[in-house]
């Protein structure tokens, strides 16, 4: 294909590595689908609603991932790519639209628009590397592949029913989880290699950076539809205010300092795509997954904030567990620290240590989802005293 009409994204532009218009107006359906699954949670508060949930969050991670790895390659200002992404978005919806009866009377519907995510957009995106370089097509065969694999078993779970349902997808969101550290090795065509997934590094650490944005901004939005909702009381007011200082310390834990200098490493690595895979396609899943979790958590202290049930004393504390710990691994790892942050492993130690006394019901949910901000702001405010520190030393 001559350059004239390739659609690969260019590279060395100043702007090669700008998210664009149309990639946020493609995020807008996952707005609606961490809404949906933040729902989901809070309806199904169980150990098996919670199962169902985990899965289905990270198949919705996993086709935004892939999605952002496709548009990283790929120009999506060229009109093929362009329209290619209208098409995901309309498909999108619909799963989106399904995740809260998934499990139920629109298991199929979920399943198909799913595989018809995952796979349409890998054969699309075949054709558009049609004269490209042998081991760029090789590399999206190898990617198909694999998940026209997984897509038989999301196809079949989606006409089964209870447990059978359960099993085929996950069953097959492991095939997809799994296939990435294989390097997508499929007999006769081997293996990719970290070549073959030369990212654009900027591009990378700001898709990621925005969705952790939508998360984030989910959260707040249901602590503000939640409170609006609520008659006037001195709980709901602090519950509010608890909420809302908890989404800062979140953003704080994760831009203050964290995302930017992960960004610079990317952006000037050797190795990108073994960064992109680990640091940001796996690593990110706990993040957003920790702040989904928080917002079903402060929508019980809203609504419930003089009882903790077992259920909302381990979301209430699992929010902000899984969110430092996914923070702690993405910093490990892209800072080659010898260990993690130790504000963060102690921000760990310290929700770890609230639970047994949440457990016994020592706290009323206030109480506990007080002290798990207060956490939060702990780790924030270390971590930035510590930087600011350590630069001013490096000054001297």
């Amino acid at each position: 294909m001559s350059r004239s009409r390739s659609l690969l994204r260019g590279r060395g532009r100043h702007d090669s590595g700008k998210v664009g218009m149309v990639e946020l107006f493609f995020d807008l359906v996952f707005v609606f689908a961490v809404t949906q699954l933040s729902h989901s949670l809070l309806a199904h508060l169980t150990a098996g609603g919670a199962l169902q949930v985990l899965l289905l969050m990270v198949a919705v991670w996993w086709v935004w991932i892939f999605t952002s790895w496709i548009t990283n390659w790929l120009d999506p200002e060229t009109l093929p790519i362009r329209l290619g992404l209208f098409v995901l978005m309309v498909a999108g919806l619909l799963l989106s639209s399904s995740i809260p009866q998934a499990f139920g009377e629109r298991g199929l519907l979920f399943a198909g628009a799913y595989v018809f995510m995952q796979v349409g957009r890998t054969a699309y995106s075949l054709w558009a590397v049609r004269g490209e370089p042998l081991n760029m097509t090789r590399n999206f065969q190898r990617i198909l592949a694999w998940l026209m694999f997984s897509g038989v078993f999301w196809l079949a779970g989606g006409l089964l029913e209870g447990p059978q349902r359960l099993a085929c997808w996950g069953l097959a969101l492991a095939i997809e989880v799994l296939s990435p550290s294989l390097y997508f090795w499929v007999p006769g065509l081997g293996r990719s290699t970290l070549d073959d997934w030369n990212v654009e590094g900027n591009h990378m650490a700001e898709r990621c950076g925005l969705f952790v944005i939508i998360a984030l901004g989910e959260s707040l939005l249901v602590t503000g539809a939640t409170f609006a909702e609520l008659a006037s009381s001195t709980e709901g007011a602090l519950a509010f205010l608890v909420a809302v200082l908890g989404s800062i310390a979140m953003w704080w834990v994760y831009f203050d300092s964290g995302a930017e200098r992960a960004h610079h490493r990317i952006a000037h690595a050797s190795d990108p795509g073994r960064q992109a895979r680990i640091a940001y396609t796996y690593l990110h899943l706990l993040i957003v997954a920790g702040i989904i979790v928080s917002a079903v958590a402060d929508e019980l202290v809203l609504v419930h904030p003089r009882q903790a049930s077992q259920a909302a004393v381990l979301v209430i504390i699992g929010g902000p567990w899984l969110f430092l710990l996914g923070c702690a691994l993405f910093k490990w790892v892209m800072n080659e620290r010898p260990l993690p942050p130790l504000s963060h492993l102690a921000g760990l130690a310290a929700l770890l240590l609230l639970l047994p006394g949440a457990w016994n019901q020592w706290f009323s949910a206030l109480a506990l989802g007080s002290l798990t901000t207060l956490v939060m702001l702990l780790v924030a405010a270390w971590e930035t005293l510590a930087l600011r520190e350590r630069a001013a030393q490096a000054e001297q």
